[in-house]
């Protein structure tokens, strides 16, 4: 069955999807500093791959007959700690789990069964923010909502060691699906001139730093860009893609 994409729908046809069989996935990314050679909306581009490979996954699996529907972006979210990076826009955690809330509340009045998040940014505020939005859309008895935080068991253990150390802002494991996704937009050659720098972030914010600089990040990257390579980067989108597959179908 086929994977559409809502903004190029026009709103008959979206009328007559079989919303008993349709899913719906929302990319979440941000618009933040990654390093000096990958665009702003990095997260953005990675959580597109992994909504676009899981929707495929999930829509030809043999006897589901499903439809998928990928939703335009979410781009905008909590930031904080790219904040004194030029172009990075972060708005609060509050403003973002009401977006949400109000999505799945706008897709539950018109009867669609289930939302995946397909999140590829890793701020805690957006996720603390995503984790809320569940608790309010169940509160409210609204369509499920399918979050597979990466950054919990077991998901991050399949996204290769660079994840798994947290020094992984704009590393090798960014560097790479950007590269396999869109790789006109990587600015090759300041990649290859940068210097791994094994900083962690999640241990950073451990230790309760909060900003990127803070945590050892003076130019918004962490991981080793320079080991990044597109094929890398296809094999993590085929991961992600496989997380939010699974993730889907546990819950439906």
């Amino acid at each position: 069955m086929p994977v559409h994409e809502l903004a190029q729908l026009t709103w008959e046809e979206v009328r007559d999807l079989d919303r008993a069989r349709t899913l719906v996935v929302l990319p979440v990314g941000a618009i933040e500093a990654h390093g000096p050679h990958l665009p702003l909306d990095t997260d953005v581009v990675i959580a597109t791959a992994m909504a676009r490979d899981g929707a495929h996954k999930l829509a030809a699996r043999e006897g589901g007959g499903r439809v998928v529907l990928i939703l335009p972006a979410f781009a905008y979210t909590a930031a904080t700690f790219a904040a004194a990076f030029h172009g990075t826009l972060s708005i609060s955690g509050i403003t973002v789990t009401a977006v949400i809330v109000d999505l799945a509340r706008s897709l539950s009045g018109q009867g669609f069964p289930l939302l995946a998040i397909a999140n590829a940014h890793l701020d805690p505020e957006h996720l603390t923010a995503l984790h809320e939005a569940l608790k309010l859309a169940r509160a409210d008895r609204l369509l499920p909502i399918v979050f597979p935080d990466l950054t919990h068991r077991p998901w991050g253990s399949r996204l290769g060691d660079e994840f798994k150390s947290g020094a992984c802002h704009a590393g090798q494991f960014e560097s790479s699906i950007v590269m396999s996704a869109q790789p006109d937009r990587v600015r090759d050659t300041i990649r290859r001139g940068l210097a791994p720098n094994p900083s962690s972030l999640s241990q950073a914010i451990k230790l309760g730093k909060r900003t990127f600089e803070a945590a050892g990040g003076p130019r918004a990257y962490f991981g080793d860009p320079r080991a990044a390579s597109a094929e890398e980067g296809s094999r993590l989108i085929d991961a992600l893609g496989t997380i939010l597959e699974e993730a889907v179908l546990a819950e439906i």
